[in-house]
């Protein structure tokens, strides 16, 4: 009888125990989080009680299982401890990852709360996204470590490998240059404020807006859905534009290629009727003037305002289609136009009768 209920105390008594401390720990969470509603950070805090629990439960079980005198367990007492121990460093790493992006996410939601410029938002968001991947890859690579160094024949391997440290962190530097060099560039972006999620920039000719920032690459979706996808040195080493640095406020450009004879005032009448009747343009500025000519062309620009990227874009299409089709319907004759019809030769001059050729019959 001792045999059966032996297991189940110290099994049953651990599983209680641990489901217990996630059950209180979740109580006095949700609790908080309804006396304190101005910040989330407790109801975020509520994902921790399955890592909780884990780390909890293993940690339980490694420190009494011998006890529950099993016999396979007796047999393999070794085994079955390494495997706990394992469980115990995998839910901690867990854990602390929670806890850590559980703080992070309730700055950046209390931050978003309080601050109106989207500039800055955008700012923070990225390092906070920074922040998190750094947090993750940090302790993924201690919780790896420990569990590699949990096993004897890795101490070994260890200590070796710290004796020769100097020459291995050479060869690692040399043959990781390049992910090194993503590395660090990836957090100079976050806290240099060059590039930030929501951005939009212009890469390589191509218009888009960045989507991710990660510590070795960047993701830029462009407006037809693709997305392109290039290191974060590339941002670091080459010139680029960034059209949200400084504001969003976008002024966009629009020309047109008339006939000299196009009616340049009335076309600016039109075309601030065009931008009283467009939602898209915020009424800022406008303006347009004759910026160039060729023999056969007048070139003229609209200058108009939007408050963003893609509400610049509406307003230059909504102006060019409109201005088009006015033109076209009352002032069809100031579309460039095109001569098709032969040239002619200069008329060839008569010899005049008192040239010197004419009197003396020279030649």
């Amino acid at each position: 009888m001792e045999n059966v209920l032996r297991p189940l105390l110290v099994i049953g008594g651990s599983v209680v125990l641990t489901l217990f401390v996630g059950w209180l720990t979740d109580l006095l969470l949700r609790r908080a989080d309804a006396r304190h509603s101005e910040t989330p950070l407790w109801g975020l805090l509520r994902r921790c009680r399955v890592p909780l629990q884990f780390a909890l439960g293993a940690a339980l079980l490694r420190a009494t299982f011998p006890q529950a005198q099993i016999r396979f367990v007796q047999e393999h007492r070794w085994g079955s401890g390494q495997v706990l121990t394992l469980v115990l460093i995998g839910a901690s790493a867990w854990l602390v990852v929670r806890i850590a992006t559980a703080v992070v996410e309730s700055t950046y939601a209390r931050y978003a709360t309080a601050t109106r410029d989207p500039a800055r938002l955008r700012r923070v968001r990225t390092q906070v996204t920074l922040i998190q991947r750094v947090v993750i890859a940090v302790a993924g690579v201690v919780a790896v470590a420990a569990m590699l160094l949990s096993f004897p024949a890795m101490r070994t391997v260890g200590a070796s490998m710290l004796a020769s440290a100097g020459v291995l962190g050479i060869v690692a530097g040399i043959a990781a240059q390049s992910t090194l060099g993503n590395l660090f560039a990836g957090l100079q972006i976050a806290f240099g404020d060059m590039v930030r999620i929501g951005d939009t920039v212009v890469v390589d000719g191509e218009w888009g807006t960045v989507e991710e920032i990660t510590l070795t690459f960047l993701a830029v979706r462009t407006w037809d859905e693709r997305r392109i996808t290039m290191p974060v040195s590339y941002f670091t080493g080459k010139p680029f534009e960034n059209w949200s640095r400084g504001g969003v406020q976008m002024t966009g450009t629009v020309f047109f290629h008339l006939d000299h004879s196009a009616p340049v005032p009335e076309m600016r009448e039109k075309l601030q009727d065009i931008l009283r009747e467009c939602p898209a343009w915020d009424g800022r500025d406008w303006s347009l003037a004759v910026t160039d000519t060729t023999p056969s062309t007048l070139e003229v620009r609209a200058v108009v305002t939007a408050k963003d990227s893609d509400d610049i874009w509406t307003v230059r299409c909504v102006v060019r289609e409109q201005m088009i089709a006015w033109i076209c319907d009352h002032h069809p004759y100031a579309l460039p136009r095109i001569a098709t019809s032969q040239a002619l030769p200069p008329p060839r001059r008569p010899a005049l009768a008192d040239e010197p050729s004419a009197r003396t019959g020279r030649g």
